[in-house]
């Protein structure tokens, strides 16, 4: 029996979770809030509507008869769709909204790790009030992370010693009018993430990925949703040991049992410190761009991962190519503070080369497709090395053309690649 299979989201993601399905035994279907060209061509249907609204996704769901869904983005698991799923008796595979509080809720996601005694965990207070979080901050002997603890599409993050100093964190704590805050002590080293397929209590674990959240090259600017990231052919990256990435996995499953009866994609963004990793976040989806890095070099087919998930047998071990990736992301020129959209977009999936195109947020109009104010388009170098994936994806951007569009172009090129390991080799004392 052929499944028929619902795709929630309409990002780059989620257009990298389309690809992975397209050529399995399956008539996929997808809804989104925008209509992602790339995911309606390799889908039977694709229906625009409200995805926070678990009525409507339910709705459609059933009336395509779907006998699975995949929930992307994490505003949809916030709102409860797999509860609601589930009630009406879909399958999703995400976790419920109590679960995506791992997520959503940075104040619980730290209580959580402390209470179960998950490794990893910096020290952090929570807050309810501006002027206590502003009087930790003159009173902590060290440097901190100011996070709200709900969801801000990875921009809300202000790091003093990095970003801002105190005085300006603490005016950001009083203008923002957040209604919680997390502060956390700073944590110093290389950032990377690893991703976990989980359902049935088995954890499935991928290579581990490098995000660049910083808009400029050199690792400048403000934080955005992520411009571009890049894995190896190896389950570690160049900067780390296979013993810093088993015991980043050694996190996540502790956290995974911790959470008991957890389903879905459990993203665990560490940081590299020369004490080993300690936890910036979890997620609970793929990341954004990180799915683009996985997804293309995973050989078992995702279908499967999904029936046995939903049919409560042991997930399959995942295989994936020993291949390196790197991902580029297009962005309107601008972002992320003021992005001017309409830029017609150039490249397609034939000029695209060796390249592999994702879509993101675009608007697709008769005479062609043109950027919104959100991240535009990916484009993903696969290779036997890091820097040949790099140059792929450099060609493919050489069509896209740079009018009305901004891209860090330093992503995955040896120099940077370089600057992470002598970082860490320095951090160590190596």
């Amino acid at each position: 029996m052929r499944e028929i299979v619902l795709l929630i989201g309409g990002g780059g993601r989620e257009h990298a979770i389309a690809r992975s399905l397209a050529d399995s035994e399956v008539d996929l279907y997808a809804c989104a809030g925008n209509r992602n060209p790339g995911i309606a061509r390799l889908a039977s249907g694709f229906e625009t509507l409200e995805t926070t609204e678990p009525e409507a996704v339910v709705e459609y769901a059933e009336s395509i008869d779907a006998t699975i869904a995949v929930v992307g983005p994490e505003a949809p698991l916030a709102a409860g769709v797999v509860d609601e799923l589930e009630a009406a008796g879909i399958y999703a595979f995400g976790p419920k909204r109590a679960d995506a509080r791992i997520e959503t809720d940075k104040a619980f996601q730290r209580r959580f790790m402390a209470e179960h005694g998950i490794p990893g965990c910096p020290d952090f207070e929570t807050f309810d009030h501006p002027e206590a979080a502003c009087e930790f901050i003159d009173e902590y002997e060290g440097e901190l992370a100011i996070k709200p603890a709900g969801l801000t599409g990875g921009k809300g993050v202000k790091v003093i010693g990095d970003q801002v100093t105190a005085e300006e964190g603490k005016a950001y704590i009083r203008e923002s009018e957040y209604d919680r805050i997390v502060l956390e002590e700073r944590l110093i080293g290389e950032e990377f993430t690893v991703q976990a397929f989980v359902a049935n209590g088995a954890v499935r674990t991928a290579p581990a990925v490098q995000d660049h959240k910083r808009a400029f090259e050199g690792d400048e600017g403000p934080n955005t949703g992520g411009m571009g990231s890049y894995s190896d052919a190896t389950r570690e990256l160049p900067f780390m040991t296979g013993d810093d990435y088993e015991r980043a996995v050694e996190i996540v499953e502790a956290t995974v049992e911790a959470l008991d009866g957890y389903k879905g994609i459990l993203y665990g963004q560490f940081m590299l410190t020369a004490d080993g990793p300690k936890v910036i976040e979890f997620n609970a989806r793929f990341g954004d761009p990180e799915a683009m890095n996985t997804l293309p070099t995973l050989e078992t087919e995702f279908l499967d991962v999904l029936v046995a998930a939903r049919d409560g047998e042991p997930l399959p071990e995942l295989s994936f190519a020993e291949r390196a990736t790197v991902c580029k992301y297009a962005v309107p020129e601008g972002y992320p503070t003021e992005p001017e959209a309409g830029a017609k977009v150039q490249v397609d999936e034939e000029s695209a080369g060796d390249a592999l195109l994702f879509y993101a947020s675009v608007d697709e109009r008769d005479d062609g497709i043109y950027t919104t104010t959100s991240r535009s388009f990916a484009l993903v170098g696969v290779a036997d090395t890091i820097s040949k994936a790099e140059t792929i994806a450099e060609d493919a951007l050489t069509v896209a053309g740079e009018e009305g569009l901004h891209v860090r172009h330093d992503i995955g090129k040896p120099a940077l690649v370089q600057r992470r390991i002598d970082h860490m080799a320095e951090l160590r004392g190596d």
